[in-house]
């Protein structure tokens, strides 16, 4: 540990000024479940104390004790030497009320489509309960097919990645959640180990960045894989193989949404005939797409 702290940081608020100030000396990058330096050390000192993440202001002038400040110190210093996410540090990762267990296997969830499922994708599926089938491909930690469980309960879910070792975090977090009898983890490249299986609904959040971007992207998105990140050289690789064998895989009404990022235009290009809607999310307007089994088999 080269990071070395005052021995006058004697409180909570103490602290979390003194991290404040170092993150943005050390500018460390966010996007892992924070956008800046306050929340993010709020939430690695929140968590390395065991308090409630949510309840920060009753704790502030607490004065730590001996070893309480040198897991601080611990913690915040591998955040700032080794650039580390801080979902990686404390081992969970939050998509709303949803918290996941994480580590280097997988990729820190943080998917635009799960800003969609409070309103079960209305009005594209008009009732919650009618799907009865889906699929959510490149699962990795198994996220986004736990929030599927939750947002259409009446649907039996596969889940699928080419890493056994994201499978092994995703079996966690299915098990944590108790949807072991209904969301199947299958070890397969895409639709390879799926023939003959069609769904309602098929969702995906696939590894899309550009070649380019790969050697630019900050430490701490390093320590993610590159498997679940790198997309090729437009970083549409992926999204162009799941457009191509999709429909083999719906039913006749049914649903493919996918995550694309910023790679709107490079999809489009591709696919110039078919009726892209690009959904809007709290925080984006044009990272997601739907299509109909009748707008692939047109396209």
């Amino acid at each position: 540990m080269s990071e070395r702290f005052p021995d006058e940081l004697e409180t909570l608020r103490d602290w979390l000024r003194y991290a404040v100030t170092r993150f943005g000396q050390a500018k460390i990058a966010f996007g892992h479940g924070t956008t800046n330096a306050y929340d993010e050390a709020a939430y690695l000192l929140l968590h390395t104390l065991s308090l409630p993440i949510d309840r920060l202001e009753p704790f502030l002038d607490a004065r730590l004790t001996r070893t309480e400040r040198a897991s601080v110190a611990a913690v915040l210093a591998r955040r700032i030497d080794e650039r580390i996410p801080a979902a990686y540090l404390t081992g969970e990762a939050w998509l709303g009320d949803f918290r996941f267990r994480v580590d280097p296997r997988v990729v820190i969830p943080r998917s635009f489509i799960a800003e969609l499922f409070p309103d079960g994708l209305a009005p594209y599926i008009a009732s919650a309960e009618a799907i009865r089938s889906a699929l959510d491909l490149c699962t990795g930690s198994g996220c986004l097919a736990i929030l599927l469980a939750h947002a259409f309960p009446n649907a039996e879910i596969d889940a699928a990645d080419l890493s056994a070792d994201a499978l092994a975090v995703a079996q966690q977090n299915v098990v944590d959640y108790g949807l072991g009898d209904r969301i199947k983890l299958i070890r397969s490249d895409l639709f390879d180990r799926l023939h003959g299986k069609t769904y309602d609904l098929i969702i995906s959040n696939p590894p899309y960045v550009p070649a380019t971007a790969m050697g630019s992207l900050p430490p701490e998105f390093r320590h993610e894989p590159e498997l679940a990140l790198a997309g090729g050289d437009d970083g549409m690789d992926v999204v162009r193989a799941i457009i191509g064998a999709a429909p083999r895989h719906l039913n006749a009404r049914g649903l493919l949404v996918v995550e694309v990022g910023r790679g709107r235009p490079a999809i489009e290009a591709a696919f110039p005939r078919l009726p892209f809607v690009w959904l809007a999310t709290q925080s984006s307007s044009d990272a997601v797409f739907l299509l109909t089994r009748d707008d692939l088999a047109g396209g």
